[in-house]
């Protein structure tokens, strides 16, 4: 009955709001619907090349549907009057920016998040981006970013979710849930924005880890481990879509109908709006598939409904028009579509419903908010390496803070964090203090510049996030880095990237901790006293040298503006760190792409084996990952055990639960992420060697055990066949439940 009453009320909206349009349309001239077509960029934060010029004239003319890059209600709040009350027909406008992993208070860069495996977290994490940004004004976010990558020389890693389709749809779904609301909250408090995933699609696969370079893949690869998360998060109600740069089966995804109409909206029932990225639309002239005019109107034909900065639809889709290139309906459709976000948003009914200026006073970067991105922070962390116990540290003696990264506030918060005041996160050296209490002295050195390439170094810090680099020569740079270790009882080591070296734009061909950095490492593990790193990065690095070298590595990534006082908190053992990789580290770039979820061949190598002639290996390395999806340490240990089905046969509507004992045997309490992976060992198509079906962190208190359940359904063993039906096959299947995609507990079952 409720949902039945539900469902009437529904209805009744949208049969109001058909009407409210309908009317509207009907006194828009083809200039003005073609201006809701329209986003230029206000220019306050630069992030591209383009500019535009004359907006608020382009406004009062009614030929602009929204704006972005514009910070601080004020300004908003005077834009959006111009709109209201100085154009013909007083149409809001949306505001849009790049909210990514929070607005002022920053959380860790989504790579990093997602290594947390806690949605809770993650959805709490975009609900209060989403307070602080529709305090200031913003409505609609270009967020989530879930493209799948396989290939860490791609920059943009750092933006997304990792290797994985299943744990990247779970947390599209959870991001959307966050910004938006959901059911019949969804958007309607002033603190819900919209939502946009991108970048549709297959953005994450460029060829040789080259941002918008081409991509190319057989549809059964699109749908089997590309296109989930982009449906999860049309299944979750995201509000728009952002089209990718990249081609898709040879056509650019922005005039890719097949894209943008046969699989976004007549298969997944998509019904929001559809963006381009910046300059798409003209960007495809140099993809040479014609004129701004010809691409213009093949990018509206194909199912877009929004121009970012090009301006082909406003100066183009008129003369289309009147020359039968595009119809009157085409154009009807897109306009429909933004006034019906815009309706949605609740912003005809109070066009200043975000531009409230008393709650940016008390809702940006509040306590509250800090308190909440220091805890998701430090949920973040994962500990690669933990020789001897070396951590934690104890509160106590001499601290020798060593590195490039360890005196920066600016890189803190990581790349596209457009909106934070960079002079406001601690350093890592400021954190340590405040964490270690007064019976700690933490010393710094730098220790070295970021690379000895000084044009390098000025590319990898970009948007205000200098280093300072020292004009000192890196001899005298590590000597006085050796002379301050010899003080300490303890070295941190801050080293890594620095927060621009990924992010947009930012594809590395090698993938080690840079030059002279990797030099003072060395110099500082031969002085025989215990080395901590601290490790920055927005992807994944090849780290064998330091596996087998230093005693304990932890990758912080960049975690927000509480990253400093979160990393403290767990190299002392304030909090016990349980974050776990969501991209395989390799050995070496020669590897890449190296993923778990791989197919076998024909002439498949041994797991653990290293070289046999006529097998699929190197010569040179063994196929081992250095560190595996799914994998990260703890101060304490868990042990797997017990892994039991209550029936080894399931039918075509029954369901298997899978019960395993995890036990924590160390001292200290923990959180443990146990993770359920399957194989179809027979199947139609050849299938991945494992698959991961399901997660859940477990609070495990020191000295108890625990079993984790997970049901397994026939849904769930569901994939796309050659034919592209999604469908699951009879037969046999491995299930494998442990702490990461290497170490598992393996017994099978058998589909019906």
């Amino acid at each position: 009955m409720c949902a039945l009453i539900a469902t009437a009320q529904n209805n009744s909206a949208d049969s109001k709001m058909d009407r409210f349009i309908n009317d509207l349309m009907k006194n828009m001239t083809i200039e003005e619907k073609i201006g809701q077509l329209n986003l230029p960029s206000s220019g306050d934060i630069t992030t591209g090349q383009a500019q535009s010029s004359n907006v608020s004239d382009k406004i009062r003319q009614g030929i602009v549907g929204g704006l972005f890059n514009i910070k601080g209600v004020e300004k908003i709040r005077e834009v959006q009057r111009i709109a209201v009350e100085e154009s013909r027909l007083g149409i809001p406008l949306l505001f849009g920016m790049d909210v990514i992993h929070g607005y002022e208070t920053a959380f860790p860069i989504p790579l990093g998040l997602s290594a947390s495996w806690n949605m809770e977290a993650i959805e709490q994490a975009a609900r209060i981006a989403a307070t602080e940004a529709s305090a200031d004004g913003i409505c609609w976010t270009f967020s989530p970013m879930v493209d799948i990558s396989r290939d860490p020389r791609w920059g943009r890693v750092s933006e997304g979710n990792g290797e994985d389709p299943f744990l990247g749809g779970e947390i599209a779904k959870a991001m959307v849930r966050g910004y938006q609301g959901t059911g019949t909250e969804k958007y309607k408090a002033n603190n819900s924005i919209m939502a946009c995933v991108k970048h549709y699609a297959l953005y994450g696969a460029g060829e040789a880890g080259r941002d918008y370079n081409t991509v190319d893949m057989s549809r059964i690869r699109m749908y089997n481990e590309y296109l989930y998360p982009y449906k999860a998060a049309i299944e979750a109600g995201v509000g728009s879509v952002m089209a990718s740069f990249n081609e898709v089966d040879g056509v650019p995804a922005t005039a890719n109908k097949w894209l943008m109409t046969d699989v976004l909206r007549d298969q997944w029932g998509f019904n929001g709006f559809v963006v381009t990225d910046y300059t798409g639309i003209l960007e495809m002239v140099d993809h040479g598939i014609g004129d701004l005019q010809t691409v213009s109107g093949r990018s509206l034909k194909a199912g877009i409904d929004m121009d970012m900065v090009s301006e082909g639809f406003l100066s183009t889709l008129k003369k289309s028009l009147d020359e039968g290139l595009v119809s009157q309906k085409d154009i009807d459709q897109g306009c429909r579509r933004i006034l019906e976000a815009k309706y949605q948003l609740g912003l005809f009914a109070d066009p200043y419903k975000y531009c409230d200026v008393n709650r940016a006073k008390k809702e940006i970067y509040s306590d509250e908010h800090r308190a909440a991105a220091r805890k998701i922070a430090s949920e973040s962390f994962v500990l690669l390496k933990n020789e001897a116990n070396t951590l934690p540290l104890k509160k106590k003696g001499t601290i020798a803070v060593v590195g490039p990264l360890g005196n920066t506030a600016s890189n803190m918060p990581g790349t596209w964090s457009v909106a934070v005041d960079l002079t406001k996160p601690a350093t890592l050296v400021e954190g340590l203090k405040s964490v270690a209490g007064k019976d700690v002295d933490v010393l710094y050195a730098k220790g070295s510049n970021l690379t000895e390439d000084a044009a390098l170094e000025a590319r990898a810090t970009l948007f205000g996030r200098e280093l300072n680099r020292d004009n000192s020569t890196d001899d005298q740079l590590r000597k006085e880095a050796l002379a301050i270790a010899a003080k300490a009882d303890v070295i941190v080591a801050a080293l890594g990237e620095s927060s621009e070296f990924s992010g947009e734009s930012s594809s590395r061909t090698t993938l080690g901790i840079p030059d002279v950095q990797q030099l003072l490492l060395k110099e500082l593990v031969k002085t025989g006293k215990p080395v901590v790193l601290v490790l920055f990065t927005g992807r994944p690095l090849t780290l064998t040298w330091e596996q087998a070298n230093v005693p304990a590595i932890l990758n912080v990534w960049f975690g927000g503006t509480e990253a400093a006082y979160a990393i403290g908190d767990v190299l002392f053992g304030d909090v016990n760190p349980s974050g776990k990789l969501t991209m395989t580290f390799p050995q070496n770039v020669g590897q890449i792409p190296l993923y778990y979820n791989h197919k076998n061949t024909g002439r498949p190598l041994k797991e653990g084996a290293w070289f046999e002639k006529f097998r699929s290996n190197y010569l040179d390395v063994t196929n081992d990952a250095l560190y595996p999806f799914g994998y990260g340490l703890s101060y304490t240990n868990f042990t797997y055990s017990d892994l039991k089905l209550n029936t080894t046969e399931l039918t075509k509507d029954g369901e298997i639960i899978a019960r395993v004992t995890v036990s924590n045997t160390g001292k200290v309490d923990g959180a443990e992420v146990v993770q359920l992976y399957i194989r179809d060992l027979v199947g139609s198509v050849t299938r991945p060697v494992r698959e991961l079906k399901g997660f859940e962190k477990v609070m495990i208190k020191a000295g108890e055990s625990k079993t984790v359940h997970f049901k397994i359904t026939p849904e769930l063993l569901k994939f796309y066949n050659y034919d592209l039906d999604y469908v699951n096959e009879p037969g046999e299947f491995e299930v494998m439940i442990g702490g990461n995609s290497r170490d598992v507990q393996k017994t099978k079952f058998i589909l019906k």
